[in-house]
């Protein structure tokens, strides 16, 4: 089984590259979702990061108000140090009972959609890593248009992040956004022929196929053994 690691950083077209894989049919295990679900009203992480937080971050139904949450963290390291350290169990947890899913359905490739890829030390775990990148000034101005925030917020978020640079230094495959859309579907259509290439020896035996057949080549040979025996 191959697991692709993507990471990028925020406002750096990662999503829209992670849309694409989803498009031409290959699984993503998107890190964003899981941590979503980890908060939900009544699971142990929303319960550790209200104890934490405080009532002040829950909106009127009791779920977590992620904005809010976000402002506490994104401004103050301390704040997002706890968070992580909190949430960190529960979405490996949630990640890794993802890849079991998709590895009993029997699929060779999947991505994992990562922003924290190399923060949370999950990079071990992944080969190719593809990183989005763009420019600090390109990623400051479509987060600033995206989210319609104000300068200060905006470099918060971008600060509170792996610099995109010394992610990219990192990557074994890395896909410039800094151009048009139609720049980044052609680099895509190469990216995912890198990534679907046929998989290697070692890959293949982490496979579901790879180890079905390493089961039956030892149940065959136990049979022939007992056969000889006899």
């Amino acid at each position: 089984m191959r697991i692709v690691g993507l990471t990028g950083g925020i406002a750096s077209g990662k999503s829209t590259v992670s849309n694409h894989f989803k498009a031409h049919g290959v699984p993503v295990v998107d890190a964003d979702i899981v941590a979503r679900d980890v908060l939900k009203k009544g699971t142990g992480g929303w319960k550790k990061v209200v104890a934490a937080f405080g009532e002040e971050i829950l909106q009127a139904d009791g779920e977590v108000d992620r904005p809010k949450l976000g402002q506490f963290v994104f401004s103050d390291p301390t704040k997002r140090q706890v968070l992580n350290r909190l949430l960190a169990p529960y979405i490996s947890s949630g990640i890794f009972r993802e890849i079991l899913k998709l590895w009993l359905e029997g699929h060779k490739v999947i991505v994992l959609d990562i922003p924290l890829l190399f923060e949370a030390k999950m990079d071990k775990w992944t080969k190719p890593i593809v990183v989005v990148w763009v420019d600090p000034e390109t990623q400051f101005r479509r987060l600033m248009a995206r989210d319609r925030t104000n300068e200060e917020d905006a470099r918060n978020r971008i600060n509170a992040q792996m610099p995109l640079d010394l992610k990219r230094s990192k990557a074994d495959i890395v896909i410039d956004n800094t151009g048009s859309l139609e720049d980044l579907n052609e680099q895509f259509q190469k990216v995912l022929l890198q990534v679907m290439r046929p998989l290697t020896w070692t890959e293949f035996a982490l496979s579901r196929q790879g180890a079905l057949l390493a089961l039956l080549s030892i149940t065959v040979s136990v049979l022939a053994f007992r056969k000889a025996s006899l």
